[in-house]
């Protein structure tokens, strides 16, 4: 098994301290997410977008699909800074995936942000996938500095 959990990138860390990442909605970069099989490997020292072991499937685009930061973020929850998106469909889609990896695809590199692990895999046959982001607030936000 591949996955074995998520992860806020090491390397997305640093790159927030260099000022390379702008979650600003609609001014702000790109940042995608792309599935993959369980034959990835992916962990805290992940550090870019890659296609090794990318799922194909209908409705499904190399590259994934790119979210949206909702309108309101980034923003602090009490003492947490918190980054939020809209839930991600892929519509009419076959397709089976064991996690993912959200990427800044408008940086040269597409570094990475986050490592998903889905727990097992999770698959769609002609219906819509969708990727369905926790609560956004400090304890639960899918990006969250404390």
């Amino acid at each position: 098994m591949a996955f074995t959990g998520n992860y806020m990138c090491t390397s997305f860390k640093i790159e927030l301290l260099k000022s390379v990442h702008d979650f600003t909605p609609t001014s702000g970069d790109t940042f995608k997410l792309a599935m993959y099989t369980n034959s990835a490997t992916f962990n805290a020292a992940t550090t870019s977008y890659t296609t090794g072991n990318e799922i194909s499937g209908v409705g499904y685009t190399a590259g994934g699909g790119t979210l949206t930061t909702t309108a309101t973020f980034p923003k602090a929850a009490g003492t947490t800074a918190i980054v939020d998106f809209t839930d991600l469909d892929f519509t009419n889609a076959s397709l089976t995936a064991r996690g993912a990896l959200i990427y800044n695809s408008s940086v040269a590199g597409t570094p990475t942000v986050a490592v998903l692990d889905f727990g097992g895999d999770r698959t769609s046959t002609t219906g819509t996938f969708t990727i369905q982001f926790p609560t956004a607030d400090a304890a639960n936000a899918i990006i969250r500095i404390a």
